[in-house]
Order: structure tokens, then sequence, then C-alpha cells
């Protein structure tokens, strides 16, 4: 019999970053490879990508990536993965399009090719193993599921999924084949907790049109849509409702523009008029109603560049008053006070704000009914909660236990556990490396948990320097020490405080000067830990402390005779 196990690396216990490792004997088999949006503690992090630490100790027995749709929180970290691993990566037509939009502009991994495309009707042996897959419906097409066949039973990785009865062909779900993976016996079911705390059922698509087109008819100024750039359903109906109401449509980022291209290139996204959109140049050829803005911000998330647009710092469109900024994306609980406050600055420039989530229950995700027909319809043995937070998946647990599922079957995990099946049974046993990776700018990974203590101190108290210039021979400080901070406390409203600072750096300095055994690095620990003390006491802050050292006098050496010139050296100039 087979031995597997299931190690989720990124996906619980947090919002995206899906990655899920499923190994049955010594074949590894990876599920997504998304990034995560970095909430507000991160400061200055760009994304958050997982710890691929366990991955390259094990990168001879990977077997491939095998994605699930184009989101970012499924495909997000693809190009970081395929910098390092040369495994092959499958995924429907629109996936693996979108996936080399997301390599193509990075140098180490856009010489990457090992693509494959697949669909519902595909079936990949492995020998021992299979893969299949099977239609789900999300917020866009071609999204899949994944099935992993062994002979314990069948693994099922659900992605993201919601069910609607009234969604188009293109996204519509194969209740039949859920209906034949569940009678063919699933061992364990990964399934998506995104909106597993929403009680009630989430409105269908048609619905949605309906609403967007009413928005659009009834606004007379401008109208600022703001939209996840790979959200190609969403987009679609935006395109349809600017055509209902005779409004030309302008596309604001690179992003968005290579993800549409790409769409309407595979029939995904279907272009009513071939005149609707129109290029950002042609801005001042139309009046305000006549047209529709279509903003994605970078990496196709919008909040960022809506609040840049508010501010006028936007490097295209600024909002002024007048606008309609419709926000048709469902953020995060964790990002409610982004969005709150990014609402803030839209109101202060005049503008007013509209979102659907404020009248609809929209969701691309699977509320508690649609989670408990997924589990009726596969009848997993084990449960694995996946995507979301601790609250979302213990939400889930409590769902699947109300359908009769003992809650010692329900595992709700943390990054890098590893759950075990063998003789009948599932363990959640060791762990593995399984942390976060912090992407800023081109660093990868080289932001860790020290550097952002830092980066938060600095953003709350400041930073808080001194300089003092010696003379170790003499033993003496040469120059009265010179104390500087910013964001700590005003200089000149400060004299006392910052005198009393010279007076304890020159104290300390001299201290150590007069010490037989003098070291720098000492030194300058006694100063932080000194100043720190002092400055704590008096303000009830504690600044990052950074003395600067100076030394003169390093070089004892006596200057060298100037070389005796004898004459028969002195070449003449004479002609």
């Amino acid at each position: 019999m087979s031995k597997v196990k299931i190690i989720p690396l990124g996906g619980v216990r947090e919002n995206g970053k899906n990655m899920y490792v499923v190994e049955v004997d010594e074949d590894l088999f990876i599920f997504d490879s998304g990034l995560m949006y970095p909430e507000n503690g991160l400061l200055g992090i760009d994304i958050v990508i997982p710890d691929f630490s366990y991955l390259r100790e094990n990168k001879d027995r990977i077997v491939g990536v095998f994605l699930t749709h184009g989101h970012a929180d499924a495909i997000g970290a693809l190009a970081y993965f395929v910098s390092e691993f040369d495994v092959p990566v499958f995924g429907s037509e629109l996936t693996i399009a979108l996936a080399k939009i997301n390599i193509a502009d990075d140098p180490k991994a856009s010489k990457f090719n090992d693509f494959h495309v697949v669909n519902d009707q595909t079936e990949i042996d492995f020998g021992k193993t299979t893969i299949s897959f099977f239609k789900t419906t999300h917020s866009i097409p071609e999204s899949l599921g994944i099935v992993l066949g062994t002979d314990e039973g069948q693994i099922v990785y659900t992605g993201d999924f919601k069910f609607d009865q009234a969604a188009a062909p293109a996204y519509q779900t194969d209740f039949g084949r859920l209906a034949e993976i569940g009678k063919n016996g699933v061992l364990a079911l990964l399934s998506d907790s995104a909106n597993a705390e929403n009680p009630f059922p989430t409105v269908n698509e048609s619905a949605i049109d309906e609403y967007i087109n009413e928005t659009f008819e009834y606004q007379k100024g401008r109208i600022i849509v703001a939209c996840v750039a790979s959200n190609i359903l969403r987009v679609q109906q935006i395109l349809n409702a600017a055509n209902e109401s005779h409004r030309k449509v302008i596309l604001t980022g690179h992003d968005v523009e290579k993800i549409v291209k790409t769409a309407m290139d595979l029939n995904k996204i279907i272009l009513p008029d071939e005149k609707l959109i129109v290029p950002m140049s042609d801005i001042s050829k139309y009046d305000d109603d006549q047209l529709i803005i279509l903003e994605t911000g970078k990496m196709g998330e919008p909040l960022k560049s809506l609040q840049r647009m508010a501010l006028n710092q936007h490097e295209s469109i600024n909002i002024h008053e007048g606008d309609l900024v419709f926000i048709t994306t469902t953020t995060s609980k964790a990002m409610e006070t982004n969005v709150a406050k990014t609402r803030d600055l839209i109101y202060r420039a005049g503008a007013d704000v509209k979102a659907i989530s404020d009248e609809l229950n929209s969701s691309g995700h699977a509320g508690q009914n649609d989670l408990q027909l997924m589990i009726n319809l596969m009848k997993p043995k084990y449960l694995v909660p996946i995507q979301g937070e601790y609250r979302l998946l213990a939400a889930h647990a409590d769902l699947a236990h109300t359908l009769g599922m003992p809650y010692d079957h329900i595992f709700i995990t943390g990054k890098g556990d590893v759950l075990s099946y063998s003789e009948g049974k599932m363990n959640l046993g060791s762990q593995v490396e399984a942390g976060n990776t912090m992407i800023d700018g081109i660093g990868v990974g080289d932001i860790g948990n020290i550097v952002l203590r830092d980066r938060k101190i600095l953003s709350e108290d400041g930073i808080f320097i001194a300089v003092v210039t010696i003379d170790r021979k003499k033993k003496k400080i040469i120059n009265k020490p010179k104390i500087t901070s910013r964001g700590f406390v005003y200089t000149k409203t400060s004299l006392d405080l910052i005198e009393k600072s010279a007076e304890i750096v020159s104290e300390t300095v001299q201290d150590n000067l007069n010490n037989k055994e003098f070291d720098w690095g000492h030194l300058k620990q006694d100063v932080r830990e000194k100043m720190s003390h002092f400055l704590y006491e008096q303000t009830k802050r504690r600044p990052v402390i950074l003395p600067v050292i100076m030394e003169i006098n390093q070089y004892h050496r006596k200057p060298s005779k100037p070389k005796e010139v004898k004459p028969a050296d002195v070449k003449s100039n004479e002609k």
C-alpha cells in the first residue's frame, strides 16, 4: 500500500498564498503556487510567497505543479518557483496563458516553457497514481479542481469554487462529475474555506449583471471601476454594461491590458463592439458621462491605485468631483481597514463610492450551503479545510461536523504540518520548514523578522543618531557629540533632552576609552543601552538608536623620506 502525506506550504490560517504538497511514496505533487498581498504589519513588503525550503530538499522527487485557475493566489508565486525548479506545470488553456504573463517579466523565469494544457477530460497516468480534473465555478473561466488517484483512495483539491445554477456555460460546474468522484471513494478533501462564515446564499451572476447595468445607466459623471485584473467574469460584465450605456472603456495599467488581450485572443472575453475600448491618449475627446475607466492597479490589486488617484498622485488618472468610484471586488476582512481608508480618501476628493458587496452578497467562494453540498457530493473520509484564516477553517470544520463527520476526521492545519495516512488512519505528525518568503522590490527572502521589527520601530518611534569623533591614542573625545533625530522629537523644542543626551553619550564613550580592553562593538552597544534607558525614561518611546563613532589619528607610521634623485636619473629637456 502507498504512503500518503499532505503538507500545506501556504494557504492555511492566512488569505491567499495557496501551495499544497501531496506525497505518494517517492512522488511529490504540488497544487498551486500562489502569493499573498501583505497586511498592515509587513511594512514596505510588496508580496509574500511560500517558503520553498522543503521543496529544495526534495527537488528530485517533484512530479509537477498543477494549477487550478489564473488568479494571483494560485499562480502569483510561479515566477519565483520556476526560476529554481525545472518541473512541468499543468493547467487549463487560460490558466497557462496567464501563468506565462506572470513569468514574462522575470529574467530568471522568462525562459521557462515546460507548460502543459489540460481540461476536465484530461487524465494523466503517473504509474502508481493518476491526476484528473473537474470543472468548477469561479470568477475566471476554466477553473479546475484536481483529483489525485492513489491505491488508498482519491485526494481531491477543490481550488476556489462556488455553486451557481445560473452560471454562464464557460463557468458551469459539472455536478455529474463531482458525484462520480464521490462514488469512487475520496480519502481526503482539501476544500476552499474563504467564505465559510457566510450563512447566506451568494447572489448569482445574472443579478450582478443587472446591478452593474443599472449603476452605469443612471450615473451622470465619469465612472472609475476598481476590479481585480484577472477577474475575467467581472471584466466581461463591465464591458457589456459599458456598451449598453453607450460609454467608452479606458484600461489603466499594463497588467489589465495584457490580461484582457490574452483573454480576448482565447475568446474568454467577447468584446461587444470593436470600438468599445479606447486608448488613454483619447480621454480628452470624451465627456465624463461617456467614460468608464477600468482600474486594476499593480499586480491586479486596485486599492493602492485608488488611493493614489484620490491623492492626485496617479500617473494617468486622478479622481475629481462628480466621479463615481465603483468597487466591484469583494475584499477580505483582513483588508477592511484599508478599504475604509480608501473610501475616506475618495470622498475627500469629491467623488462618490459604491461597492457591489454593500448591497449584494457576492463572492467567488462557496458559502456555507455550497461547502456542505461539496462534502455531501464527495463523501470524503477526511476533510482538510484550506484557504482562509483560522476562524474560517474552524467554521468549515463545524459545518462538516453538522453533516455527521467526526471532528477527529477533520484537520485544521498550519503551514508545514504533515498529515500522514498509514494503516487505514490519518494522523497529524511532524512538521517541515514552511514560513513566509517576503518580496521587497527585487529582494527575495532577504527581509526577515528583524528587519520588519526595525521598520515597525522606525514607523512608530523614529531614529536617534549620535555622532562622536574620538582620538583613541590620546583617549579623548575630539568634538562634542552631535545629536540628530528623525521621527522621534523635534530638536528645536527639545534642547534640554538633546543636551542631556550628548552628556550621556560623552560619558559613555569616555568610560570606554579609559578601559584598557577597548572594544568597538562594546562601545556602540554601551551607547545604545544607556541612551535607550534614558530616552525611554524621558519620553516613553524606544527609537532606533544609531551610534556613529569616528576615529582620527588611526595611522601612526612615520612618513617615509623622499627618494633621493641622482643626477643620472634626471633626463635633459634640451633639444
